[in-house]
């Protein structure tokens, strides 16, 4: 992947590099309980146990040290996912704007090891995740070298795609799909649910695809060869098949939550080779 014109605006960025989160420090109660489907994480594991959820009413902090030799740590990432970042806020606003309507950024987090988040506090297993509750892009640089080395997706449109994929949950949230898979939460059967959730990621998916359309449309980026085998080795790498497969030897297609590999690698391929908006109403899809 080749830069043409990268946005390496730090505006909406906001640096916790070095910065370890100690004991949480009560102000006044926590922030209340979370509902944990609406942290969208990227792997697709089960991160309950990594995720530290407050309890009650009120504002936490938590006390935090610095370690300087960590504060630049992984800087070409970081500066390389910023520009997908800032590059897919600016597709989106585009799409936004044609649509009528106005754009809201959401804010792209890196950190080390653990931080914490209007959705709770998570350490660096957990993967990227976006947080509703903040409209924050969290995201531990390292995942990107496990991501080359566990995963065996190595690759610069590989951590464009992770990074996109993010963001499209952001858009998931603008539209109001957020809340309504809230309301879903509880009314009706898990398998059901783990149905929605799979259509939920595939469309994150699908967003990932049509950034890149579009980041290539505007002159943003050109693609090299490779590029492509690299975002697909991602989408296959966390495909909820995979992972269990790699994990326990066999799969259990009730429980997916994330969708297939084939479905992850289809809908983020329809979304670039298309670049139509309406068409990624996974939610309609009857097959996926």
């Amino acid at each position: 992947m080749k830069w043409i014109n990268r946005n390496d605006d730090e505006s909406n960025y906001e640096d916790r590099r070095g910065m370890s989160t100690g004991r949480k420090v009560a102000m006044g109660g926590g922030i209340g309980t979370i509902i944990m489907l609406a942290l969208y994480l990227f792997t697709g594991q089960d991160f309950s146990p990594l995720l530290e959820v407050f309890n009650g009413g009120g504002t936490t902090q938590t006390e935090a040290t610095v370690d300087p030799s960590r504060a630049k740590e992984n800087e070409d990432l970081k500066v390389f996912s910023l520009g997908v970042f800032n590059s897919a806020n600016d597709v989106w606003a585009e799409i936004f704007r044609r649509e009528g309507s106005e754009y809201r950024k959401p804010v792209f987090v890196t950190f080390t090891d653990y931080t914490t988040s209007e959705c709770g506090g998570a350490s660096e297993q957990v993967g990227p995740f976006y947080c509703p509750g903040d409209e924050k892009v969290y995201m531990d640089l390292d995942f990107f070298h496990k991501l080359a080395s566990q995963y065996n997706a190595p690759g610069e449109l590989a951590i464009a795609y992770v990074t996109a994929h993010e963001v499209g949950h952001h858009i998931q949230k603008l539209l109001g799909l957020t809340d309504k898979m809230q309301n879903y939460r509880g009314r009706v059967s898990e398998t059901q649910y783990n149905d929605l959730s799979v259509r939920l990621e595939l469309q994150a998916d699908f967003y990932a695809g049509l950034w890149l359309h579009y980041a290539v449309k505007m002159g943003t980026l050109a693609l090299e060869p490779g590029d492509i085998e690299s975002a697909l080795g991602a989408a296959n790498a966390v495909g909820d098949d995979t992972i269990q497969k790699q994990a326990q030897g066999y799969v259990v297609p009730d429980s997916f939550t994330h969708g297939t590999a084939d479905q992850r690698m289809r809908w983020f391929m329809k979304g670039y080779r298309t670049g139509d908006f309406n068409q990624g109403n996974t939610f309609n899809a009857t097959t996926l």
